[in-house]
């Protein structure tokens, strides 16, 4: 049985809630929802828990530490329970994809984000699973830092739901038929329409 830990980046606390930064905390909660796994035991300066899905263990993930720390929490996790890069699974918001867009990544930069930075220098690699949930850039002089803790558009909201199931049927997807497979069928261009 393979261990898996996935991990959702997002800001703690309601004011964050429903912000594009905080996708991958909304992405974690519907799949803990969908798999009946409550994130509630607090442990590694995160909300977490473990269950067996798809026959893996699997350890979700949700940091405490606001987004620019998340790998010091992630790292807590990683090392206690002795995952392989390949088996981390993080999900996060990305500017470089149109609102709606999931892609499946291996490795590689962190693209400026703040969470994968912390990630990337806390863990020492890069080559862990990325389910990348496309946000769009900010149109006219909006900071991209700013945009990405805006509340989600009225047009948005009309996706959302759908948006973050797709999200955790990558997960599923990578779980049940590995890697190379959801990056075939993500990486198509489906999106939340």
């Amino acid at each position: 049985m393979a261990s898996y830990l996935i991990c959702g980046l997002g800001n703690p606390g309601s004011r964050y809630e429903l912000t594009k930064h905080n996708i991958g905390f909304l992405v974690l909660d519907m799949f803990a929802d969908k798999h009946e796994v409550t994130l509630n035991n607090k442990k590694f300066n995160a909300l977490f828990n473990q269950a067996e899905i798809y026959n893996h263990k699997v350890y979700l993930l949700k940091p405490q530490t606001f987004m620019n720390l998340s790998g010091e929490s992630l790292k807590e996790a990683y090392k206690f329970f002795k995952i392989e890069p390949q088996n981390l699974i993080v999900i996060h918001d990305d500017l470089d994809f149109q609102f709606g867009t999931v892609k499946i990544k291996i490795g590689g930069g962190p693209g400026g984000h703040n969470g994968l930075i912390s990630i990337i220098e806390n863990l020492g690699t890069s080559d862990f699973i990325r389910v990348r949930m496309g946000i769009g850039r900010p149109t006219g002089y909006t900071d991209p830092a700013e945009y990405v803790l805006q509340p989600f558009s009225e047009e948005q909201d009309k996706v959302l739901e759908e948006f973050i199931a797709q999200g955790v049927e990558a997960l599923e997807v990578t779980l049940k038929d590995g890697v190379s497979f959801a990056m075939n069928k993500f990486n198509q261009g489906s999106k939340a329409s």
